[in-house]
């Protein structure tokens, strides 16, 4: 009869035990999960002080030698779908001929580009468009070494890619800040243009914020004439200190030359991406439902505004958060959480910053009458 007894009395204590861990994972989900990858940089957070002409800066040498070693080559090789010949796109062709005839092939094209290094732990930024439907990444050191690296993520929308390589003793770039840059600040593009090697030009920082190329989902580019040819797009964009603040991305040229006009993606806008794809899996943006433009004179003509200020909603999802919140075509946006709105980047930005779950307000105008909506973000899908 004891034995019964303190037989019930075990089970008891194992199904308060159960219960008890249930109810812990139930209010603690995060502890029932394996633990994220942590990136590991190094980063300088500290505002340098201008360097003026009195100082007397004969040669950034010293600063190439800090930031260089960590700049490599990439060559990806592309798999690239084609038809035999284009007429077999005809329809009037394939009526005749058939479908077989208009059968694909694959080829294999070589791309060059640059990367870099930005973690001991061997983690490479470049752009998306480097190794964008490449079968194979090989990476090459400063210091001679090869290996091959793999595809950790991408985010398309950024244009900016994180790779793998393992190696010992690997050198890594000092990250610097691009949130302080001032137009006329010295910078230095370092990659591997045309494949001749690593390549160093100077020049200084023409412009900020560029936006409205046409290249990207989200641009918020700096501008310089550093020569940028091809080959050096994923290279580094670093300031006169050898710390990185871009990623060296394209060209602005008739020629297919540099011209001046180079593009390089802000190194705290690459960072976060980096950091959620390494740590997340891929890059969290929120999200409305809404396809929004600008509103030119003669659209706010046709639409009797009275202004152009704010963005027009062109288009909305059915059942997405801005439909839900009661939101509909032809409202214009003034206002996001009482902060006025300036364009299309700056609208889609602002809400790409929420974070899914957020509440936000929107202040509208709708046949001439002002009013304001609560939406709730949700998570912007990939690739949209």
């Amino acid at each position: 009869m004891r034995i019964s007894k303190n037989i019930a009395f075990v089970f008891q204590f194992i199904t308060v035990g159960l219960a008890l861990a249930f109810i812990i994972m139930y209010l603690y989900p995060s502890l029932s999960t394996s633990p994220t990858t942590v990136v590991e940089l190094t980063e300088n957070t500290e505002a340098h002080q201008a360097v003026t002409p009195d100082a007397g800066v004969v040669s950034y040498a010293s600063s190439v030698k800090k930031a260089a070693p960590a700049v490599v080559n990439i060559y990806a090789t592309k798999i690239i779908t084609e038809r035999h010949q284009p007429f077999f796109d005809d329809p009037v062709f394939r009526h005749f001929f058939g479908d077989e005839n208009s059968a694909t092939r694959q080829r294999s094209e070589p791309s060059l580009g640059s990367g870099v290094i930005v973690s001991e732990q061997g983690y490479v930024l470049t752009n998306n468009h480097v190794i964008d439907s490449a079968g194979e990444i090989a990476i090459a050191l400063l210091d001679g070494r090869t290996t091959t690296a793999t595809l950790v993520g991408a985010d398309p929308e950024s244009d900016v890619a994180v790779l793998k390589i393992e190696l010992p003793d690997l050198p890594s770039i000092t990250i610097g800040r691009s949130d302080n840059l001032q137009v006329g600040d010295v910078v230095l593009a370092i990659g591997n243009p045309f494949g001749v090697g690593q390549t160093v030009t100077s020049g200084i920082v023409s412009g900020l914020g560029r936006n409205s190329l046409g290249i990207n989902t989200f641009e918020n580019f700096i501008q310089t004439d550093a020569a940028i040819n091809p080959g050096n797009s994923g290279g580094a964009l670093v300031n006169a200190y050898g710390e990185l603040i871009g990623i060296n991305t394209l060209i602005f040229s008739q020629s297919g030359g540099s011209q001046g006009i180079g593009f390089a993606i802000p190194i705290n806008l690459a960072k976060d991406v980096l950091k959620q794809i390494i740590e997340v899996g891929h890059v969290v943006r929120g999200w409305l439902g809404i396809k929004i433009q600008d509103i030119s004179p003669k659209l706010a003509e046709s639409f009797s505004l009275s202004s152009t200020d704010g963005v027009i909603i062109a288009n909305i999802v059915v059942d997405g958060p801005a439909d839900k919140a009661g939101l509909d075509r032809g409202d214009v946006i003034t206002h996001i959480n009482n902060e006025k709105v300036i364009d299309f980047h700056d609208t889609l930005d602002r809400i790409s910053a929420q974070k899914p779950g957020d509440k936000i307000t929107l202040t509208i105008v709708r046949n001439g009458k002002t009013i304001s909506k609560d939406a709730i973000v949700a998570e912007r899908p990939q690739n949209n």
